[in-house]
């Protein structure tokens, strides 16, 4: 059987990018709303964060199941169904009346449709279009334009809020969202055009099991919960803990733009390296020098100097970690369910955002401090750092398929 004709590589990397900018540009960008919402509404700092929390856990359920389907039906259906369900998530984030709506809407919705718009569907048509040769370096292009989506859309989001109103920005980001749909129409597979999907050698359930049982694939999902709980606490948190210190708004602004900036460079670099050197020790030096980065952070004075020095150091590291993660998974299994897995890789990621975006607010409600939580995430990159350098990268031993007579 001949295999269908690939899409070329400037057009996946081109509706990729574009799509990965708008989904993650937006959401990084929610941190920004923590004091104006919570104020308008006289809810507490924990009710936003547990809705966000909400958010990541739902992103990381969701992310499993939206794999599966784009590994059986293309990312084209997904990345429609992902677009409708941000922007009415969006929508009704603004227009919720009570904590429940908004946990239904910030949390549930938007982390559904997070699910089908960003890194494991991208990166299953990245792996499935683009020569092995190429793949981690087209995934930390594909990261890196994330990356320059919250330098371009955070500081974006701060003006909307401030010249339109919170409600009004959220509603209009809502049907920026709903761009991702055309987008997504450069990403439509010729193998999933037809009624037949393309053969595979596995069924789902062998994968899973395959998975499940290889000590690597735990160890790399594990280190993943780490690089979720710190990413999402300081995305969210960061801003209000600016504020507490005295340091204006727009540094905060700054601030998470320039972790947008940076990470676009190390997100790239991250990628590139990854052809040349070992995934899993690029993920330990990671994990490791976050850790540094944030106790420097904590010990010297702060000012806006320090918190810009310390923002940028942390974009480089900040998503760093996906190409060389998602790559390794392409490695050891293939691509062949690569959505899939990669999103019960990233399930780990979101368990981790949802400890660290919840517990950041639980611990200031009872504390009025961010900092248990701050070195707790160090801790937590050394642990990370550890269990990272055991994977192995070599791509499983299978047995032959059997040859049909």
């Amino acid at each position: 059987m001949t295999q269908a004709p690939r899409l070329s590589m400037l057009q996946v990397l081109a509706c990729g990018a574009a799509i990965v900018t708008l989904s993650m540009g937006i959401r990084h960008g929610f941190g920004l709303w923590l004091q104006p919402i919570t104020q308008a509404q006289g809810w507490t700092r924990e009710t936003f964060s547990f809705a966000l929390a909400i958010q990541n856990l739902t992103w990381g359920v969701a992310g499993i199941f939206a794999g599966m389907l784009a590994d059986r039906f293309g990312a084209f259906r997904v990345l429609v169904g992902g677009a409708a369900l941000y922007g009415a998530g969006l929508v009704g984030m603004a227009l919720a009346p009570n904590p429940a709506v908004f946990a239904l809407t910030a949390g549930i919705l938007i982390g559904t449709a997070q699910a089908g718009t960003t890194y494991a569907v991208i990166y299953g048509v990245i792996g499935r279009q683009i020569d092995p040769a190429k793949r981690s370096w087209a995934m930390g292009m594909a990261a890196a334009a994330g990356s320059f989506g919250q330098f371009l859309m955070v500081p974006v989001e701060g003006m909307l809020i401030a010249n339109l109103g919170w409600q009004e920005a959220l509603i209009v980001l809502g049907v920026a969202a709903l761009l991702i749909a055309p987008l997504s129409l450069g990403l439509r597979e010729p193998g999933f055009r037809g009624a037949t999907p393309p053969p595979r050698d596995q069924t789902i359930l062998q994968a899973l099991r395959e998975a499940a049982r290889y000590p690597s694939f735990q160890l790399l999902v594990l280190g993943y919960f780490v690089c979720g709980f710190q990413v999402v606490f300081i995305g969210v948190h960061m801003p209000s803990y600016l504020k507490d210190k005295g340091l204006t708004p727009e540094v905060a602004s700054y601030s998470l733009a320039l972790i947008g900036l940076f990470n676009v460079f190390g997100t790239y670099i991250a990628g590139a390296l990854g052809q040349k050197l070992a995934k899993q020790k690029i993920l330990a030096f990671i994990y490791v020098a976050r850790a540094v980065v944030i106790a420097v952070f904590l010990i010297v004075p702060l000012s806006p100097l320090s918190v810009y020095i310390f923002s940028s150091i942390m974009g480089l590291l900040w998503l760093s970690t996906v190409p060389p993660t998602n790559a390794l998974v392409a490695q050891i299994f293939g691509v062949a369910h690569l959505s899939m897995l990669g999103g019960i890789a990233f399930f780990s990621h979101q368990i981790g955002s949802f400890m660290g975006v919840w517990l950041g607010g639980f611990l200031y409600d009872r504390t009025g401090s961010y900092d248990v939580v701050w070195y707790i995430a160090i801790a937590l990159g050394v642990v990370a750092a550890a269990l990272n350098l055991p994977v192995r990268g070599t791509p499983i031993p299978r047995a032959p398929a059997p040859q049909a007579a």
